[in-house]
């Protein structure tokens, strides 16, 4: 094999017999080397394939600031779990992951820690995902001697639904794009406003929404065992974003022919609410 990019002096990009994209690592495999040169097979420790021939660029410009260790460690966690996830996941989440655990191995070391707002949410709906991001610690551990927060393991969990919904395809994002926007059109025709983009309320909600038309599209089923005081308590402290997740049900129902949970009923209620607190919107009303 032939070097195609130096991404740095341990890690090459190459190309297969199919003209699929490898990533080839090994301690000093591109040293002194240059593009054209050849790949000696002793030193290759790690090879990958990329399906994605734009990933490569991004790799590249991420490995000049960041080890390939974290590379290395992505790549093990990603392996499990495309082992474990019933869906594809999407090339970038080599990109992604690796920067993201660079920057929370940084943050462990100075000993900044960050609460992720959704972990919650995460753990209930997003099991599968939870659970390999939960092992993705104990792999880190493994090689690295740091116990990251459980904060983290629902960050990895984040990316491993964001990856699974970029590589579902065009057709099912077209249906989760659609079904995003739709529901926000409902919300911000109920309540007559525009909802500030720039709230970290609305960051929260769009998030969630995504998640819940993914698996809409995918037609995974709600919990099965709700929580009815929850859901009674949301229900009346919450009337007007209550009323207003009940239309967001019809119209589930009759574009898609999917029923909502009561759980899925109690976290858009929460989130429907949040977003539309008078110091999160700009109303269209004048008082």
């Amino acid at each position: 094999m032939d070097i195609k990019k130096v991404l740095n002096n341990n890690v090459v990009l190459t190309e297969g017999e199919n003209e699929q994209e490898l990533v080839v690592m090994g301690r000093g495999l591109a040293f002194k080397k240059k593009a054209g040169d050849e790949i000696e097979q002793s030193k290759i420790e790690k090879t990958f394939v990329l399906e994605n021939q734009g990933v490569s660029d991004k790799l590249a410009e991420l490995l000049n600031d960041v080890s390939e260790t974290y590379l290395q460690l992505s790549d093990k966690i990603i392996t499990y779990a495309k082992s474990q996830l019933p869906n594809k996941l999407d090339d970038y989440i080599y990109v992604a992951l690796t920067d993201h655990l660079s920057f929370a191995l940084s943050r462990h070391k100075q000993g900044m820690q960050l609460k992720n707002p959704l972990l919650w949410e995460i753990r209930k709906f997003y099991k599968k995902e939870y659970e390999v991001a939960r092992h993705a610690l104990d792999i880190i551990k493994k090689d690295t001697g740091y116990v990251l927060e459980e904060d983290e393991a629902g960050s990895i969990a984040l990316h491993l639904l964001n990856s699974q919904i970029s590589g579902e395809g065009l057709e099912s994002m077209v249906h989760v794009t659609k079904m995003v926007n739709d529901i926000l059109n409902i919300v911000k025709y109920h309540f007559g406003m525009e909802l500030d983009e720039s709230a970290i309320s609305y960051e929260r909600f769009l998030t969630h929404l995504r998640f819940f038309a993914f698996r809409l599209v995918k037609n995974e089923v709600g919990s099965e065992h709700p929580d009815d005081f929850l859901y009674e308590q949301v229900k009346r402290k919450y009337e007007e974003a209550f009323h207003c997740s009940e239309k967001i049900t019809k119209y589930v129902d009759k574009t898609h022919g999917r029923q909502i949970s009561k759980d899925e009923m109690v976290y858009l209620t929460l989130h429907i609410y949040r977003v539309t607190q008078r110091h999160q919107w700009h109303t269209k009303k004048t008082d």
